[in-house]
């Protein structure tokens, strides 16, 4: 049974919370308000996908597959904008898979209904492209990273962002984590070992606490602080960050 759910205009949800009048006339009559446990697939690689969802707590993960069957986190969604971002851009499928990495909640919206809501707002669908762009260009940001930073600092990187997204401890497995790093659990477990030692963390038995973030933000790559910035600076919405 779905928990009761907030206001869209006084929830967390970055988007959501930005809607002119005009633009929340359009969208929220076709929100609904839905339980998102661990790995809740909202699409799998080139298969329809129905809806958008609206993240209000949690995280999803959009994960690549190569051939070989090895799989790799591209790209995470959390309140500051939604899952589905290629039914924005007038596509019905993704070549990656997209699943709940932090269980939580949110609203879903039928794909139809927001394409139909863009075609008559054309502030909307400034607003959600804008999103798109933050979104691409942390996906583009993370191919980076994975390439050219320390396992450290990536994985400071991905605590710190997941941070942001559903406040200082949530429930996170090393498997899960090798995943979103593109690395084997012995190496999450050695990095984790790391910033746990430095004081930065509190590693548990499924979940991560952090102690430190500023200090995190400091062991972390300089990726973290260029993501972030380019989310404010496209899709800025006052107070979301207090």
């Amino acid at each position: 049974m779905n928990a009761p759910h907030p206001d869209p205009a006084a929830g967390r949800n970055y988007i959501l919370r930005s809607l002119s009048p005009e633009e929340a006339a359009l969208v929220r009559p076709h929100l609904e308000w839905t339980d998102l446990p661990y790995k809740t697939v909202f699409f799998r690689a080139d298969e329809p996908i129905t809806h958008v969802w609206f993240i209000e707590r949690g995280c999803a993960s959009l994960i690549s597959t190569t051939p070989e069957g090895d799989a790799v986190e591209v790209g995470t969604i959390g309140n500051e904008g939604l899952v589905g971002t290629p039914v924005l851009l007038a596509a019905d499928s993704a070549p990656a898979d997209c699943e709940m990495q932090v269980p939580g909640a949110g609203w879903s919206m039928p794909a139809d209904a927001i394409r139909e809501a863009m075609r008559r707002s054309e502030p909307l669908r400034h607003r959600l492209l804008r999103f798109v762009q933050a979104h691409f260009n942390q996906v583009a940001q993370s191919a980076a990273c994975n390439r050219l930073h320390t396992l450290e600092e990536r994985c400071a990187r991905w605590l710190l962002m997941t941070r942001d997204r559903t406040g200082g401890s949530f429930g996170l497995t090393h498997e899960y984590l090798a995943i979103m790093l593109g690395v084997r659990r012995a190496g999450v477990t050695v990095a984790l070992g790391v910033l746990q030692q430095a004081g930065m963390i509190r590693a548990g038995r499924g979940s991560i606490t952090i102690l430190d973030p500023e200090r995190l933000e400091e062991a972390a790559c300089g990726c973290y602080r260029q993501v972030r910035g380019e989310f404010d600076r496209l899709a800025p919405v006052p107070g979301a960050r207090d």
